[in-house]
C-alpha cells in the first residue's frame, strides 16, 4: 500500500514536469516570434526514453536511483497547436448556429467520407444545449473533445474527427501554419483538398509570416482568407505527457492558454491505462 501511493505520487509529479517542461517552451516560443509552425521547438515530440534520462545527475556524476524505478520508467510527450483545428464553440453565434463555421464542418465532413446527416443532428442538439432558457433533455454543452459523444456521435466519427477538431473556450482561428490540409480545405471555401496540400508542402520550406503573406503567395482561393476565420499564430497548446511501466500507462492532458508569454493552464485530467496492440505504441489521443 505504501509503495503504491508512494509511485502513485511521483508519476503525478513526474508528469507535472512534463507540463511545467511545455509550459517553458511555450514562454520562450512566444519571446521568440509572432507566428507559430511546426518547425518550431515546441511541435518537436518528446520521443519515448527512460526516465533515468531526464533526471539531473549527483554531484558525483551517477543518476540518483536508489529504487531502479527510473530504469523501469519511460516518459514521453507533445504539444499540439489546438487552433490547427475546427474549433466546435464556432459553431455557436448566439441562439443560432453559424453558417460559416457549419459549411467548414460540412467540407470537413466530406473530405473525411463521413455523412453528413449525422452533422446536421448532432449541430442542432449542440445548439439546443447552450439557449437560454434551458431545453428540456438538452444535453450539458461539451467543453472537451471526448465529450462530444454527448452529442450522438458515432465512435468512428470521433476517431475520424479527432485530429482535426477541438473544443476551445469561445470562438478561434484556424492558424494556416498549422492546420492539416483537410482543415485547410475545410476552412477556406472554394479550395480544393488538392491545393490544400499544396499549401501544406508550401508552407513546409517557408511558414507564413501573416495572411498578406499568404495571399502573396498562394493562388486564387485565398480571397476566402480572412482574419476573422483565420491567422498564423496560436493561443490554445494542449500538452500531453505519458509515463509507461512494463504495459500500463499513466498519460495526462492539459489544456493551456498563452497570451503574448503569459501562459496559464486551463484544465488538466490524469488517467491509467493498459496497453493495447497499436493503441498506445506512440502517444495519440486516448483510445
Amino acid at each position: 500500500m505504501e509503495t503504491a501511493e508512494r509511485n502513485a505520487q511521483q508519476t503525478a509529479w513526474l508528469l507535472r514536469g512534463a507540463q511545467d517542461w511545455a509550459l517553458v517552451v511555450l514562454r520562450e516560443d512566444g519571446r521568440a516570434g509572432s507566428i507559430d509552425h511546426l518547425a518550431e521547438p515546441w511541435a518537436v515530440p518528446l520521443r519515448e526514453a527512460r526516465l533515468s534520462a531526464f533526471l539531473a545527475a549527483s554531484s558525483n556524476g551517477a543518476v540518483n536511483d536508489s529504487d531502479s524505478l527510473t530504469q523501469q520508467v519511460f516518459l514521453s510527450g507533445r504539444i499540439t497547436d489546438m487552433q490547427s483545428r475546427l474549433n466546435v464553440s464556432n459553431l455557436i453565434d448566439g441562439n443560432q448556429l453559424n453558417e460559416r463555421s457549419l459549411l467548414a464542418f460540412a467540407r470537413l465532413y466530406s473530405a473525411l467520407g463521413l455523412p453528413e446527416v449525422e452533422l446536421k443532428q448532432w449541430t442542432a442538439v449542440l445548439l439546443s444545449s447552450t439557449k437560454t432558457p434551458y431545453v428540456a433533455n438538452a444535453p450539458l454543452t461539451p467543453q472537451r473533445f471526448e465529450q462530444l459523444r454527448w452529442l450522438g456521435l458515432s465512435t468512428e466519427s470521433l476517431a475520424r474527427l479527432a485530429p482535426h477538431v477541438t473544443v476551445l473556450p469561445g470562438r478561434t482561428q484556424v492558424n494556416l501554419n498549422t492546420a492539416s490540409a483537410e482543415v485547410l480545405y475545410a476552412s477556406v471555401p472554394g479550395l480544393e483538398l488538392g491545393q490544400a496540400r499544396q499549401w501544406v508542402q508550401e508552407r513546409a520550406s517557408k511558414p507564413f509570416d501573416n495572411l498578406e503573406d499568404v495571399r502573396n503567395r498562394i493562388g486564387n482561393a485565398v480571397q476566402n482568407v480572412n482574419d476573422t476565420q483565420h491567422s498564423v499564430n496560436t493561443r490554445f497548446f494542449e500538452v500531453t505527457g505519458q509515463l509507461r511501466q512494463g504495459q500500463v500507462y499513466q498519460l495526462q492532458k492539459s489544456l493551456l492558454q498563452r497570451d503574448g508569454t503569459d501562459t496559464q493552464t486551463l484544465w488538466r485530467e490524469q488517467r491509467g491505462l493498459r496497453s493495447e496492440p497499436g493503441c498506445l505504441s506512440t502517444i495519440p489521443p486516448p483510445c
